[in-house]
C-alpha cells in the first residue's frame, strides 16, 4: 500500500471549493454574480458568507458577530504586546465563552497591573507558557512510548498540559506522563476518541493526486498551500476536470502536516476560501488569534462550519504518525474536508489536518498553522492587498 493510501484512509479532502477550490473562475474579477445571494450581512473584517457561518454555528446575532469580531482584532493586539512585555512571565491569553474578554495569564503576580492596564483580566497562574511547551517537548521526545494516549496539548487556561488517553487507559496516559519526566502536577488527564485524518481515495470536488483527493488551503505565488499527508514531493495533482495541475514540492508528514503545490501555467490561485454555495471570503492576512477565538472552516464534504478555538501547540498521535504543533478547535468535519482552509473574520490561519467526530454529532479537528507553511517553505501568502502585485508571479 502507498502512503496516500495509507494516510488518507477514510479521508475525502477540505478544498477551496471544486473548481472554484482551485481557480474559482466565477470570482476570477470577471464580476460574475454568486449563484445566491448570502444572508448575512456586511461586518467590518469579514465577509457575508463568513458572518452567517458564525450566525448559524455559534448562535450569534448580528450585531454579536460584529462586536465578537471586534473585540478579537483588539484582542490579537493585547496578546502580541503583552508577549513581548512579559517574557518569560507570559503565561498564554484565551477570550471567555462568549467572546467578550480576554484573559492573561502573568507567572509573577507582580505583572498583572500591566495586564489590567490594557483592558485584559490577568490570571495569576505558576507556570509560564514557555514552561509548559517545554514540558510539551519533553513528552514529544517520549512519543514512541505513548502507549494508549492520542495526542497531548498546552492548556494556557489551566496551566497545564492535557494529555488524551483512550478510554479507560488514563493509567497508561500517567505512565506517559512518568516516563516523559513531566510534574504530575503539570499535567491534566483526559480521554477522547482516536483522531484520523480527514482525507480520502475515492472522487470528489477539489484537486486529485492519482487516485485519491484532498483540498487546497490557501493561495500562495506560486500555488497553494494543503496537507502534506495528501502528497509526497513530486506527485503531480489534477484538477476535478482530470487536467493536469500542478506538483507537490514541498510535503511533511507525519512530524509536520503540510504541503506546497507549485501550480502550472493554465491554473489561477485566488485569495478567497467558498462557502460551497456560490460565495467567498476574502483573505487579508494571516494574524494569529488566541485561544477562545471564532473560527471558521471550509471543507468539501460538509462546507463552512465554525467553532472556536481551544488551544495551541497541540500534539496529536495519528496512526500514521506523530504530529506536533497543530491547533485544536471544537468545528467539525468529515472525511473529505482535510487539507482545507481555516480563517477568523478575513485572516488565514491554517489547513485541516485530522480529527474525531463529525458533523452530525460534534467533534474535534486539528489544523496546520499557516504561517509555519509560510515561513518553513519561504511562501508569500496572496491576499486581497497584494493580489494584483503578485498575481503574474509563479
Amino acid at each position: 500500500m502507498d502512503r496516500r493510501k495509507l494516510t488518507a484512509i477514510g479521508v475525502v479532502v477540505a478544498a477551496v471549493g471544486a473548481a472554484a477550490a482551485i481557480t474559482l473562475p466565477s470570482f476570477a474579477g470577471d464580476g460574475g454574480a454568486p449563484r445566491s445571494a448570502p444572508t448575512g450581512q456586511a461586518v467590518e473584517g469579514a465577509d457575508p458568507e463568513v458572518v452567517e457561518a458564525m450566525r448559524r454555528d455559534l448562535g450569534l446575532d448580528q450585531s454579536q458577530v460584529a462586536a465578537r469580531l471586534k473585540t478579537e482584532r483588539w484582542a490579537t493586539g493585547v496578546v502580541d504586546q503583552l508577549r513581548s512585555e512579559l517574557g518569560a512571565d507570559y503565561g498564554g491569553s484565551w477570550l471567555s465563552a462568549d467572546g467578550s474578554q480576554l484573559n492573561v495569564a502573568v507567572a509573577d503576580a507582580a505583572e498583572a497591573a500591566r495586564v489590567r492596564a490594557t483592558g485584559a483580566v490577568p490570571k495569576v497562574v505558576e507556570r509560564g507558557v514557555g514552561q509548559l511547551d517545554t514540558l510539551k517537548t519533553r513528552m514529544d521526545r517520549t512519543a514512541a512510548r505513548a502507549e494508549n494516549v492520542s495526542g497531548w496539548y498546552v492548556d494556557v487556561a489551566s496551566n497545564s498540559v492535557v494529555v488524551l488517553a483512550a478510554p479507560g487507559a488514563e493509567a497508561a496516559g500517567w505512565r506517559f506522563v512518568a516516563r516523559a519526566g513531566v510534574p504530575r502536577q503539570a499535567v491534566r488527564m483526559a480521554t477522547e476518541e482516536q483522531p484520523r485524518l480527514f482525507a480520502d481515495v475515492r472522487g470528489g470536488e477539489p484537486f486529485f493526486v492519482g487516485s485519491g483527493r484532498c483540498s487546497v488551503g490557501f493561495a500562495v505565488v506560486g500555488g497553494y498551500v494543503t496537507a502534506g499527508h495528501c502528497g509526497r514531493v513530486g506527485d503531480r495533482t489534477s484538477g476535478p476536470d482530470g487536467e493536469l495541475q500542478g506538483v507537490f514540492r514541498a510535503s511533511s508528514f507525519p512530524g509536520d502536516d503540510w504541503a506546497f503545490v507549485q501550480v502550472n501555467s493554465n491554473t489561477r490561485v485566488l485569495p478567497e476560501v467558498t462557502d460551497f454555495r456560490g460565495g467567498i471570503a476574502r483573505v487579508a492576512g494571516s494574524q494569529e488569534v488566541p485561544a477562545g477565538s471564532s473560527i471558521c472552516r471550509s471543507g468539501s464534504t460538509t462546507g463552512v462550519r465554525c467553532g472556536t478555538v481551544q488551544a495551541r501547540n497541540a500534539t496529536v498521535r495519528y496512526p500514521e504518525g506523530l504530529v506536533s504543533g497543530l491547533v485544536r478547535t471544537n468545528v467539525c468535519a468529515e472525511p473529505g474536508d482535510s487539507g482545507g482552509s481555516w480563517i477568523s473574520g478575513n485572516q488565514a490561519q491554517g489547513v485541516t489536518s485530522g480529527g474525531s467526530g463529525d458533523c452530525v454529532r460534534g467533534g474535534t479537528t486539528f489544523y496546520q498553522p499557516v504561517n509555519e507553511i509560510l515561513q518553513r517553505n519561504n511562501l508569500t501568502l496572496i491576499t486581497t492587498q497584494n493580489f494584483r502585485a503578485l498575481s503574474g508571479q509563479r
